[in-house]
């Protein structure tokens, strides 16, 4: 097993004891909590007269079903079940005493973009959620754990949880990235190499110059999409990068309670000789923006590669996976991504819904007009980012391109509002997961991208290499340039 990794470091500082099946007993420093996952656990704690322990250490928000329309924000919710869970919801935390940051509070949003903005997640602490994605948190150095039902009861009523320790993968991403590639394209690359269950029964730990070179929000992408490589969790280990977006954040230490914090921080950075289960090396030098082609995120290619044929996959499994993909995506094996039409544009999610996303994107449509056949959403991913987006003037850029400017939420990155896709419709979309039906129609087609390939397809119509657009020098491939596979 590994040694003298953050992650080693941040097990043992928060480990109680070992239980008699063979888990260690794990204390949860920050649970976000949000309305779907929650109310049956709320529920559990009433059945047994139990009360929250530690009521400070939790943070609820609403994001799931959120409505992104500002006119479909008043109470009650025109949709009765998502007003239902809202209600238990705002019900539960006031009885508790958890902070919660509610449609009208100006703080709402999607949890995995509002606690890091706040200043919540910080360096070595173990953060839970009853949602996949909460290994976004892990681009400060702590550990983001997704959690069900029982264990958010169970960090209700203890602060704890049971787990099991995971075995911890190096990945060390070299290269620097050229114009136009982007956090989500690294992430993208990872999982085309290692595979979506490659990260079975481990974390990963990112690293090498390309993650460096990173600023936050491009790390907390990376860290995202880690549970989409079937990792239990992933991380980046603090620096000054880390340090500077927390200083001055609502929750954040002040002064010199910073700097003490700060040392400690320094402290729990994994080894120079820390010992790992494995180290994997990817090179991002050179590489062109990914794109998927199937149903799932490991089903992904550069711009410049060729959708791959079936029989390119040594396992049946993978075999069997890329006909189904094919058949639904309707692609022929062989051509090109570039070109596959788009009806739907989506901008948003805990993986791209921040700041630097929506300026990435405002770039490409200024000046510029949603084709005439596109559906296209923007939606930040907290009331914050929209704050901030608008007196920066994007919204102005997105709504004068044809853009929807929408309010925070979850959205189209499963449709549990009234976002979702249509029919057969394809949606370049920014976020985390292309699997049948996660946007709201099981004839519908996801094609996850990064924010600018997003911008860009919303233009043309399109699959189109977003560099077109960003830079006049960068190197760029069109459909005709892909080498078509034999």
């Amino acid at each position: 097993m590994s040694e003298r990794t953050l992650y080693d470091k941040v097990w043992d500082r928060h480990r109680v004891t070992e239980l008699p099946n063979g888990q260690d007993q794990l204390f949860v420093g920050l649970h976000l909590i949000h309305e779907v996952t929650s109310p049956q656990a709320f529920a559990m704690l009433d059945e047994r007269d139990l009360e929250v322990a530690f009521p400070e250490r939790n943070y609820a928000t609403t994001d799931h079903i959120a409505p992104t329309e500002a006119g479909k924000r008043e109470r009650p919710l025109v949709d009765s079940e998502a007003e239902e869970m809202l209600s238990a919801l705002e019900r539960n935390v006031t009885e508790s005493g958890i902070t919660f940051f509610g449609l009208d509070s100006g703080k709402q949003g999607i949890t995995h973009v509002v606690a890091p903005e706040l200043g919540l997640s910080r360096p070595g602490m173990t953060v839970a959620c009853g949602d996949s994605h909460t290994s976004t948190h892990g681009a400060f150095g702590s550990i983001g754990i997704g959690v069900g039902t029982s264990q958010i009861r169970d960090i209700l009523a203890t602060g704890c949880i049971a787990a099991e320790k995971q075995r911890v993968r190096r990945i060390e991403v070299e290269g620097s990235l050229g114009a136009g590639v982007y956090a989500k394209d690294i992430i993208l690359k990872i999982i085309q190499e290692l595979g979506v269950d490659g990260g079975v029964g481990h974390v990963y730990e990112y690293g090498g110059p390309a993650i460096r070179e990173l600023e936050m929000e491009g790390r907390l992408a990376v860290c995202n999409m880690s549970i989409e490589g079937g990792a239990r969790a992933g991380y980046i280990n603090p620096d000054e990068t880390t340090y500077e977006y927390l200083r001055g954040r609502e929750y954040a230490p002040e002064g010199e309670a910073f700097e003490r914090r700060r040392a400690d921080w320094e402290s729990l950075r994994s080894d120079e000789d820390a010992e790992y289960d494995d180290v994997v090396t990817v090179d991002v030098d050179g590489m062109d923006p990914l794109v998927t082609w199937g149903i799932n995120p490991g089903q992904v290619i550069e711009l410049s590669e060729p959708v791959p044929r079936p029989d390119s996959f040594d396992a049946r499994s993978d075999r069997e996976a890329a006909e189904r993909a094919l058949s639904h995506m309707d692609l022929t094996p062989g051509e090109s991504m570039l070109g596959y039409d788009v009806d739907v544009a989506f901008l948003g999610t805990c993986t791209n819904g921040r700041v630097s996303d929506f300026e990435v994107a405002a770039e490409i449509l200024s000046g510029r007009t949603v084709d005439d056949d596109v559906r296209a959403l923007a939606v930040p991913g907290s009331e914050t980012v929209r704050r901030r987006c608008e007196k920066r003037g994007l919204d102005e850029t997105f709504i004068e391109a044809g853009f929807q400017w929408r309010r925070a939420g979850c959205s189209m990155c499963l449709a549990m509002n009234n976002d979702s896709l249509e029919g057969t419709e394809v949606c370049a979309s920014s976020s985390n997961r292309n699997f049948v039906g996660r946007q709201g129609s099981k004839e519908g087609r996801t094609v996850l991208m990064s924010p600018a390939m997003v911008a860009a397809a919303a233009v043309t119509g399109e699959v189109t290499d977003p560099r077109r657009f960003v830079d006049d020098t960068a190197r760029t491939v069109s459909a005709a340039d892909v080498e078509v596979a034999e």
